[in-house]
């Protein structure tokens, strides 16, 4: 009896604090030429489960997103999944097509907007393109992201392939995505640079 009301207060202490992300990206974050349940989002749960900060995780990224797809599909993530914090990794896809930095900025300050309106927790993550668009596109694209975050007052994450890209071993032939080795890394990766904005109430 004593051992069945241990399993079902740890069974709770693990739930009842449980929170939802939500993951708004691209093909970086989707999986891309690869099984969904290899996916860095996939591998997170388990991660932070083991760090006592039990998370379901709602991989909303699709493969070839731009700001502007992720901003016309966030209003109705938000209705379905009322998710506690949102992770936006987006901006890649605008950056490898050349849109002006301004369009990047205006639709990711919506989403910022729209999710404090629901009353959830933005988080913001830098992104990277190739140097070859030049060094002002580059440092206009990179400093938006930094800028909305001051602006906006909403955390910055690291990009998270900086340690990625530089292990050819670890990407895929295009240069650009991660592969299914790479997944497990950036999953610890995302679990370090997400454990401040988790609850600490289930530890």
């Amino acid at each position: 009896m004593v051992r069945i009301l241990s399993f079902i207060m740890l069974f709770f202490s693990s739930t009842a604090f449980s929170q939802t992300l939500l993951v708004l990206g691209d093909s970086l974050s989707a999986g891309y030429q690869m099984p969904a349940n290899k996916s860095w989002p996939a591998l997170l749960p388990e991660i932070l489960a083991q760090q006592s900060q039990p998370t379901t995780i709602i991989n909303a990224s699709i493969s070839g997103d731009t700001s502007g797809n992720g901003l016309a599909r966030l209003p109705q993530l938000l209705a379905q999944h009322q998710p506690d914090i949102v992770l936006i990794e987006l901006g890649a896809n605008d950056g490898l097509r050349g849109f002006h930095p301004k369009i990047l900025r205006n639709n990711v300050s919506q989403m910022i907007t729209l999710i404090k309106e629901m009353g959830s927790q933005p988080l913001l993550m830098q992104i990277e393109i190739p140097p070859n668009y030049g060094k002002r596109y580059n440092e206009l694209f990179r400093n938006t992201y930094p800028n909305l975050s001051q602006s906006l007052n909403v955390p910055l994450l690291p990009f998270f392939l900086i340690d990625i890209i530089v292990q050819p071993q670890l990407m895929m032939k295009d240069g650009l995505h991660p592969t299914v080795e790479a997944q497990p890394l950036i999953a610890q990766f995302m679990a370090q640079q997400l454990k401040p904005y988790l609850n600490k109430e289930s530890l």
